[in-house]
């Protein structure tokens, strides 16, 4: 790779970084033909980005980012694949998911919405993490739970006022 094209990876990788606060860093080496491509499907139906990554460039891309990575760049050893979500929890699920027919893809650390996440000890965590669309939805179902308590007693007050005036 000459320089000219890693100064572009690195250009390309800074871009992806940028237009993205939930990125998560895994080991997918050792996993054969087969298993990495059902990964990919899955990945693509769950509308996550997963991208093999050389650790240096993906280092430059982080020192570049606008966004702070903290210790996030530690975790570059070995093999790197990045996968760019749009759901905070939807990496961790598919990770979680492969991980019950093998030990890979290995889960070392993750950006979230400006929080960085390092270990393998912290993908049950994240797996459980509500969407924003999760907790948007409890939400409203709070809300809505006393108004129709009281249109139910509304209700039934009126279905006994009109028994007795008959």
């Amino acid at each position: 790779m000459t320089r000219e094209e890693k100064s572009i990876a690195i250009e390309d990788l800074t871009a992806k970084l940028a237009d993205s606060n939930i990125i998560y860093i895994a080991d997918t080496s050792g996993l054969n033909a087969e298993t990495t491509s059902n990964l990919r499907r899955a990945c693509y139906k769950a509308g996550i980005k997963l991208e093999v990554v050389k650790n240096t460039l993906l280092g430059k891309a982080m020192e570049a980012s606008a966004n702070e990575y903290g210790d996030l760049a530690s975790v570059l050893k070995g093999n790197s694949s990045i996968f760019i979500a749009d759901i905070a929890n939807a990496p961790a699920k598919i990770i979680k998911d492969f991980r019950k027919k093998s030990d890979k893809p290995a889960f070392k650390g993750a950006y979230i919405n400006g929080e960085i996440y390092i270990g393998d000890n912290l993908l049950d965590s994240l797996a459980s993490l509500k969407s924003k669309e999760e907790v948007i939805g409890e939400i409203i179902g709070l809300l809505q739970s006393p108004a129709k308590r009281v249109i139910a007693a509304l209700l039934n007050n009126a279905e006994q006022k009109g028994d007795t005036a008959e």
